[in-house]
């Protein structure tokens, strides 16, 4: 998760970023089309949605429409918010059945309170923390979205954000900002130790505490990393996210040995720690 030029957020505003050729691509691009549907049908999954009955949810960063796709087809009502007017264009060629609305997620949301029963988000949450102009402020703009989505917000309702973080640093603003707002809730990471198919999901609630939902392939990873970082009253730094904290971890520690044991490779005497903890060989 380190620094790259190549970022879209560091390329331009998202509003420029998004042109109309870069908009095409949401509906003539098999892969991304693919990616878009998978990344969204999980986020709805997260919301944990009562089964067989209609709801009514927000999509922030909508776009050209693919994630409102699953929604509708998966018999919920909606309404986007995106920033860019390209994409926006192509969810209108398209006729996505939501309700379309152009707007800055950083200077909040101007709904009613009460209206959603949950929100989704796929792959936006990222861009406002950048300051794409000299009055943004990250921490503000964080602030302004968040508070102003847990009012529109139905009380015990969830919002589930699939997320590109830059560094933990990144993740930590984010998720001040969310409780500052009045937010419970965490991270839920899915398939935490592939390096292409690791996803990023906050998972919100609004007004209840819930239980945080396991991320995907994280059944392996019980033991030393977990696919959930909770926050509730207290701030989390994410720092095993950069990999630091589970490299240096005892359970690390261990089953680096184990394997190199398996590899038939020489490994350095145990210490009480480790040999207490070693798996049985058969």
């Amino acid at each position: 998760m380190s620094s790259s030029c190549r970022r879209p957020e560091h390329m331009a505003p998202p509003e420029v970023f998004y042109n109309e050729q870069e908009a095409k691509k949401y509906s003539q691009n098999s892969r991304m089309i693919e990616i878009q549907t998978q990344m969204s049908e999980r986020a709805v999954e997260l919301l944990s949605l009562p089964e067989d009955q209609p709801c009514y949810l927000l999509d922030v960063g909508c776009g050209s429409g693919l994630s409102g796709d699953y929604l509708s087809e998966a018999g919920h009502y909606w309404v986007g918010v995106d920033i860019s007017t390209a994409m926006l264009d192509v969810a209108l060629q398209r006729d996505v059945e939501g309700d379309l609305l152009l707007g800055d997620m950083g200077e909040g949301l101007p709904f009613r309170p009460g209206m959603f029963d949950g929100c989704v988000s796929i792959s936006a949450l990222q861009w406002l923390c950048n300051a794409d102009k000299k009055t943004h402020s990250p921490p503000k703009r964080l602030y302004r979205f968040f508070s102003t989505l847990y009012s529109s917000l139905a009380r015990g309702a969830r919002a589930v954000f699939q997320i590109y973080p830059e560094n933990s640093e990144q993740l930590e603003l984010i998720t001040a900002q969310a409780m500052k707002a009045g937010f419970t809730g965490g991270m839920v990471v899915d398939f935490p130790n592939s390096s292409k198919a690791k996803k990023f999901f906050l998972c919100l609630f609004a007004g209840v505490s819930g239980v945080l939902p396991k991320g995907l392939g994280s059944e392996a990873a019980d033991r030393a990393v977990s696919g959930q970082a909770q926050f509730t009253a207290q701030r989390s730094r994410f720092k095993h996210m950069k990999g630091k904290c589970v490299k240096k971890s005892k359970d690390w520690i261990v089953e680096k040995k184990e394997r190199r044991r398996r590899q038939g490779k020489e490994v350095r005497a145990d210490t009480k720690y480790t040999a207490r903890h070693r798996k049985p060989r058969f």
